[in-house]
């Protein structure tokens, strides 16, 4: 791979890397409840998720999803159950989110954080049609490349994991901002919807 054409891959991820999603989600929720160290170790979750899907897209993993809907709607059907299963947890938890002028609470721990973060990676329906849509148009059609495979995983990962981390550090921003209690409830509920939203979305999704 050229330097010019992992420039272009750059480009080309930074706008899904970037837009708003189950991942980034989760950022701003533990950035909220649990503080940056919390935000930075589920982003690491994350990370390595998004690398585990795009190693899938290039063994093929795009070509058997739309092959086998068995497949598909199983992959989906978890997915879907567990971001809703977040949502309403948020929207029904008045403590999620509860933020303390003396700063955020004790946060889970670290193993769980990762697997969350891991979790809600693997099963988010955008970084599987981003990274399926993606990565062909710069894999060779004659084979898996680990070396390239490992170059594109890493990269998008990357990114992602840097806008989880910007989060991370405006939580502090995040914080004075929701120390009114209207706010915090406007912003609960309207993660707790979107997350609902998303499954829901992933739930109607159609090959």
């Amino acid at each position: 791979m050229t330097f010019q054409s992992w420039l272009l891959f750059v480009a080309l991820s930074l706008l899904p890397a970037l837009s708003p999603g189950p991942g980034v989600m989760l950022a701003i929720s533990n950035t909220l409840r649990f503080g940056r160290t919390a935000t930075l170790v589920s982003a690491a979750g994350n990370a390595l998720g998004l690398v585990l899907i795009g190693y899938a897209a290039a063994f093929g993993f795009g070509a058997v999803m739309a092959a086998s809907a068995l497949a598909f709607t199983v992959l989906k059907l978890i997915g879907a159950a567990y971001l809703i299963y977040l949502g309403i947890k948020i929207w029904r938890d008045r403590s999620s989110l509860q933020v303390h002028d003396k700063g955020p609470a004790a946060p889970r721990s670290q193993g769980r954080l990762f697997a969350q973060g891991l979790f809600v990676s693997v099963t988010n329906p955008k970084a599987m049609l981003v990274i399926t849509a993606l990565f062909p148009q710069f894999l060779p059609h004659d084979g898996f490349t680990p070396g390239l495979a490992t170059i594109l995983s890493l990269t998008y990962a990357a990114l992602c994991y840097a806008n989880h981390a910007a989060i991370a550090y405006a939580g502090d921003t995040l914080r004075r901002f929701l120390l009114s209690p209207n706010r915090l409830t406007f912003v609960r509920r309207m993660l707790g919807t979107l997350f609902v939203g998303f499954g829901t979305a992933l739930a109607a999704a159609s090959r």
